[in-house]
């Protein structure tokens, strides 16, 4: 892996929902490139089940719910200067609009919005990032360019992640930080078995019809992450990536 721009080598990345599907998976994938890894989730348990898939080297576990504003804080003070976060946490409500409940709202956009942006706002205030060297990727959803019936909350709160990542480029970019997000259609992870439970395996199946290369990997996004934090991006800031297998 020496003399490519893909090596991560001596840099150091937060990734947040590290404890399960897209997530975990990314962090695996960078301790393969050499990079060292800061592991964030509620879960001290299933944090730990994924360090113990990861290669070897110097990476740290720190839990830390990122809707309470006090965990933030405490995140960020153990932080080291990073080259780069991954916010990868996120939460599914269905509803359909006329039955979206407050209790709904408030847990969508918490999870999947305000907690990474409040998580990134900490990070900056405090001068965790490496200047000239650090990138920022946030992982959205497919839906918010083809939505669904029923996924208001979801799309919502991942559209607001969109616009806010953008306006973040723009501010970063004089300090050669660069942000942008990946829209992942569904890929086979814990909340594509969701979906199965709450409504059926005919729906997953016709999920996967829509998707002309069917169902994405861990590894479809993993990839795609590991090249926005590498120098191979280097000259590339703003954007989103539709993971969409056509």
């Amino acid at each position: 892996m020496q003399n490519t721009p893909f090596d991560l080598q001596g840099k150091t990345f937060l990734v947040t929902g590290a404890s399960s599907g897209l997530g975990q998976q990314i962090c695996i994938r960078i301790s393969e490139m050499n990079g060292t890894v800061i592991l964030t989730a509620r879960s001290i348990k299933r944090l730990n089940e994924t360090l113990s898939k990861m290669a070897k080297g110097d990476h740290k576990i720190l839990p830390a719910d990122l809707t309470k504003s006090e965990d933030i804080n405490s995140l960020v003070a153990e932080l080291p200067k990073l080259n780069g976060v991954v916010f990868s946490t996120g939460l599914s409500i269905i509803a359909p609009a006329g039955f979206i409940s407050e209790e709904d709202y408030s847990k969508t956009f918490k999870t999947n919005f305000e907690g990474s942006m409040m998580l990134s706002n900490a990070i900056i205030r405090k001068k965790r990032i490496v200047k000239d060297s650090c990138s920022m990727v946030f992982i959205s959803s497919i839906s918010t360019q083809y939505p669904f019936v029923g996924g208001a909350l979801y799309v919502s709160a991942k559209a607001a992640m969109e616009g806010y990542a953008r306006i973040l480029a723009l501010e970063l970019a004089p300090k050669g930080v660069r942000v942008n997000c990946v829209s992942p259609a569904f890929v086979r992870t814990q909340m594509l078995d969701q979906t199965a439970n709450n409504f059926s395996d005919e729906v997953v199946q016709k999920i996967e019809g829509r998707q002309l290369m069917g169902l994405g990997e861990p590894d479809d996004v993993a990839y795609p992450v590991i090249f926005f934090l590498s120098d191979a991006a280097k000259w590339i800031s703003g954007t989103n990536l539709i993971l969409g297998g056509g």
